[in-house]
């Protein structure tokens, strides 16, 4: 297949596009800058100079395309205006694939988060079968902002794309992870002079090792049937302490409990106190079943071990 590939020199993209071309397909990559097309030769993909506020640019590399995957996100509105503006400028793009691939069968695989069926609220382990949450106006500033793209890639299956979400974990390890959760608990706990969990740690989270979310989107592109949540999830729960305590015994730091009345001041964490003192069990089960995907690298706490997380000073 000709793929067109948005972020391709990012955490993800950067694993997908050889993913991609290892499997035989021809990856056309978006770049914005010198060095981003730089990387992306590098990586073996063909180089389509752009950004994404160029709509029609985008149209027009869908329709030349017999897929897309899109990865990139605009980072650099994060800082202006939250994840709110992150999804307003997102939004377009997705509507401007639709048009470009309505009625083609073509794929279009998006990047989605493991949060946006709201885990942390379930009271359950969450599936792919459960929806993204409504995102209104009441959300605006809160992750659940973004869920508004997610939910318009899954309804342009009704307008004959092969649309899909790969919602990925709340951690995402790799050797080249430098920006990602991990890497800012680990930062915490060298700052603090202590590896930090909330309450007692009992609350779950997720994990995935990137190599294995870019086959997942490959595979997703190859067959995934339209209209469908995947879960790039390995370690479907892992309590937070289990965490909180590797970290510590590779920096030679105590693992501590947080009290929750601490938490809200906002104490350690700052502002990821709301995030961490939540729990976000996930299932991986359909997405194995119906697309094969069998993940096999290192699973988080055996990646902290390999000690890259951690190098010497």
């Amino acid at each position: 297949m000709r793929v067109f590939v948005t972020g391709g020199t990012g955490h993800s993209g950067s694993y997908i596009v050889p993913e991609l071309i290892a499997a035989g397909h021809e990856v056309t990559g978006l770049a914005r800058s010198d060095t981003a097309a730089a990387a992306l030769s590098a990586l073996g993909a063909k180089v389509r100079r752009g950004d994404l506020g160029d709509l029609d640019g985008l149209k027009e590399a869908a329709a030349d395309s017999d897929g897309v995957i899109h990865v990139a996100h605009r980072q650099d509105l994060l800082f202006s205006g939250g994840i709110h503006a992150v999804a307003a400028a997102e939004l377009p793009i997705m509507l401007a694939y639709g048009e470009a691939l309505a009625g083609t069968g073509k794929p279009l695989v998006a990047a989605g988060s493991i949060g946006s069926p709201g885990q942390g609220f379930l009271g359950r382990t969450a599936t792919e079968e459960d929806p993204a949450l409504p995102s209104g106006d009441e959300h605006k500033g809160t992750l659940r902002a973004r869920n508004v793209v997610e939910t318009t890639v899954i309804g342009l299956a009704e307008q004959g794309v092969r649309s899909s979400v790969v919602r990925i974990a709340n951690i995402a390890h790799s050797t080249t992870d430098r920006a990602g959760f991990l890497p800012r608990l680990i930062a915490l706990a060298k700052e603090k002079g202590l590896a930090g969990y909330p309450g007692d740690g009992a609350n779950l989270w997720n994990a995935v090792h990137i190599r294995d979310v870019a086959s997942l989107f490959r595979l997703a592109l190859e067959k995934g049937p339209a209209g469908k949540y995947w879960h790039a999830v390995d370690d479907g729960g892992i309590p937070f302490r289990e965490i909180a305590e590797a970290i510590g015994s590779r920096l030679g730091l105590p693992a501590v409990s947080i009290p929750v009345d601490e938490l809200v001041l906002p104490g350690y964490f700052g502002f990821l106190a709301n995030i961490v003192t939540q729990s976000y069990p996930a299932s991986n089960l359909i997405t194995r079943r119906t697309l094969g995907w069998e993940p096999d690298q290192p699973r988080l706490l055996a990646d902290l071990d390999n000690g890259h997380y951690f190098p010497a000073s």
